[in-house]
């Protein structure tokens, strides 16, 4: 059976589930159909409550724009953001939509770090540490040249996104896990993270 067919077929057994909140805890690689529903039906509320989409992020770091921070997108957070998107559009995820979010390898994780320098964040590089394990990303990309930090021509004065995406299959989805940014001129930021804890 093709994945195509396979998401379908899931979808349509949804049809028959009763709309409900279900815990999820840690990150969910493979999410059964229960939670493939339970997304959509939180997307579809939040559109309701006129909620942004990126409630669903997941956010660590700085309580505010002048220290390290970041968000994460689960699978699940994936689709509560499409849902909220086409909800706000009076439009459904079709099942090609839902499948093409089922099927990422990877998982985005962004963050912004700050620096003195307008290209101090250039060549940075992000990694996962788990259990004394560390885990390389599949991509990374990063801003060339940093913008003007909200203190600015004080220090921090740039501030810069580093934005890496992780194969899941690499990963432990339950595990303990610190995020690591290493930019190209010396220091890190890190983030100490329970992906057990995340919904």
């Amino acid at each position: 059976m093709s994945s195509l067919r396979f998401v379908v077929s899931v979808v349509m057994a949804l049809a028959f589930v009763p709309c409900m909140l279900l815990p999820s805890t840690a990150i969910e690689a493979q999410p059964t159909p229960e939670h493939i529903r339970a997304a959509l039906d939180r997307g579809k509320d939040a559109a309701q409550q006129r909620r942004p989409p990126d409630t669903f992020y997941v956010r660590f770091g700085g309580p505010d724009d002048l220290h390290p921070s970041g968000f994460l997108i689960t699978k699940l957070g994936s689709l509560s953001v499409m849902a909220t998107h086409m909800a706000l559009r009076g439009l459904e995820p079709s099942p090609a939509d839902i499948a093409q979010v089922m099927e990422a390898p990877t998982m985005l994780v962004s963050t912004v770090i700050f620096g003195n320098g307008p290209s101090f964040a250039a060549d940075s590089y992000m990694v996962f540490e788990q259990g004394g394990k560390t885990i390389k990303p599949a991509t990374v990309r990063f801003d060339g040249q940093a913008n003007r930090s909200a203190v600015w021509p004080d220090p921090p004065r740039f501030k810069a996104k580093v934005v890496a995406s992780f194969n899941y299959a690499d990963f432990d989805p339950t595990a303990k896990t610190t995020i690591t940014v290493f930019p190209a001129h010396g220091g890190e930021v890190s983030f100490p993270l329970d992906f057990a804890q995340m919904k």
